[in-house]
């Protein structure tokens, strides 16, 4: 470009947590200034975008200026620094190429000392404009990262609004008990037997704020409420006091996705436990592997009965019907004696305690060794020529591992959950079970029992420990 009078335009930007740079708004205006009149060119406007990030183009100093190249009104744009136009490859060549160029309108970067009139200043800009991105990227992952230390540290991250039952302040969750009793509540009601719409038609009720189904939903799937917090899909001990205990909380999340009320919501029941028959939804066909219909004042093989053909799974399976009261009674029966019979109750429990178990202690340790691994991997990457991708590899292979040593410490509670909501159901069958309607005795009945399985004449019921 030669020292011919030129019509510029100067452009200067600094976003909010910036103004602790070099180069503010005042000293960009005033080195743009100063080049032009080196040059000895005509600078007519310096277009300020103060408190706007470079990650977008969406800025209205820059768009106006854009609206004044468009109309063939500048022979140049000035900037003090590359990364004030923008951080991002892509709008920066966008800028250059398709805006300015394009409009016979070249770009000059005073700090980097080169400008789009030489094929040594495009290439430069091209150059320059990866490490830009490579910055922006690099914000980003540090901000990430920083999320996920703080999440590892306890600290819940959702946002201005906490769940229902807190109060977030000083980025803290501190209990509110009015709320908190109401989450124990919905609780309680569901493991009651009573159904999502029920509760949350009863909330809306009693309350003045808004509920549904799915708010009650929610509450009931939201593990903060036994002292989690979660950051991508993965959750972390929290520092926050509990509202729900585990048992209670893995008890509830596990009714969610029974068979049984899965089954009656797919027919349209309003309640986990609509059904008329205490075992529907539990027995199985032990010879074909389909589930048992009730038709007729029967239990019947759906390959057999063929009432629903999305059941079918061997039409040629000729099991046994069973009466009804006959089934029930039988499994009655085999509730009362394991209830009546604490070896096998603690046979049962022995041999769950027998299963492969971890060391806790020993999967904390690996997670944070991986965690370091991954940092000294990301170190790697500054100082070495190892293809990005490779690295990027590795580090998902370790997140992956990361993701399933928690989930095993997930799967170890929720395992315990499981023997205290057993052993719970027992003292609820002893004591209750007898005077329950048939709403709550579905519910022992299906804490107690995993499948009842048929074969014939022959019955054989599988426990859920």
């Amino acid at each position: 470009m030669d020292n011919k009078t030129l019509r510029v335009f100067g452009y200067v930007r600094v976003s909010t947590d910036n103004q602790l740079e070099n180069y503010s708004i005042d000293e960009q205006v005033e080195r743009i200034k100063g080049y032009c009149i080196a040059k000895g060119w005509t600078l007519l406007h310096t277009y300020t975008d103060g408190g706007f990030s470079g990650g977008n183009t969406n800025r209205p100093a820059l768009q106006q200026l854009l609206v004044e190249v468009r109309q063939g009104n500048a022979d140049a744009v000035v900037v003090y620094k590359l990364d004030r136009l923008s951080r991002s490859q892509k709008d920066t060549l966008t800028l250059i190429e398709d805006d300015l160029l394009a409009h016979g309108t070249d770009f000059v970067s005073i700090n980097e000392n080169f400008d789009t009139s030489s094929p040594f200043g495009r290439a430069m800009i091209g150059i320059l404009s990866v490490f830009a991105q490579l910055e922006k990227d690099q914000i980003t992952e540090r901000f990430t990262m920083g999320r996920i230390g703080r999440s590892k540290a306890g600290y819940y991250h959702g946002g201005a609004y906490a769940p229902l039952g807190y109060t977030y302040t000083n980025g803290l969750l501190v209990v509110d008990p009015h709320n908190a009793a109401l989450v124990q509540e919905i609780f309680d009601r569901f493991l009651a037997g009573e159904s999502i719409n029920h509760i949350w038609t009863m909330m809306e009720g009693r309350h003045a704020s808004k509920w549904s189904a799915a708010k009650i939903s929610i509450i009931l799937k939201n593990s903060t409420y036994i002292g989690k917090v979660k950051f991508k899909g993965v959750e972390y001990d929290g520092i926050h006091e509990p509202i729900i205990s585990a048992e209670t909380f893995h008890s509830a999340n596990r009714l969610l996705c029974s068979p049984q009320r899965i089954d009656g919501l797919r027919k349209g029941q309003t309640t986990p436990f609509r059904a008329t028959t205490l075992l529907s939804g539990l027995i199985y066909c032990d010879r074909c592997g389909a589930q048992y219909a009730r038709a007729h004042g029967c239990y019947k093989c759906y390959s057999r009965a063929k009432t629903s053909r999305n059941r079918i799974i061997d039409p040629d399976c000729y099991n046994d019907h069973w009466l009804i009261d006959d089934l029930d009674e039988l499994v009655i029966g085999e509730l009362t004696k394991l209830s009546n019979h604490e070896d096998i109750i603690e046979s049962l429990l022995e041999r769950h305690a027998q299963n492969p178990k971890i060391d806790p202690k020993e999967i904390h340790t690996r997670i944070s060794d991986i965690d370091a691994q991954i940092a000294k991997i990301i170190d790697l990457y500054q100082i070495s020529a190892i293809p990005m991708a490779d690295l990027t590899a590795r580090i998902n292979q370790l997140r992956m591992e990361q993701d399933e040593l928690r989930k095993s410490l997930d799967d170890q509670v929720l395992s315990q959950a499981d023997i205290e909501t057993f052993l719970t159901a027992i003292a609820q069958f002893q004591t209750s079970f007898a005077d329950a309607d048939l709403m709550q005795r579905r519910l022992i009945v299906s804490s107690l029992v995993h499948a009842v399985k048929i074969d014939g004449k022959q019955v054989k019921v599988e426990w859920n420990v």
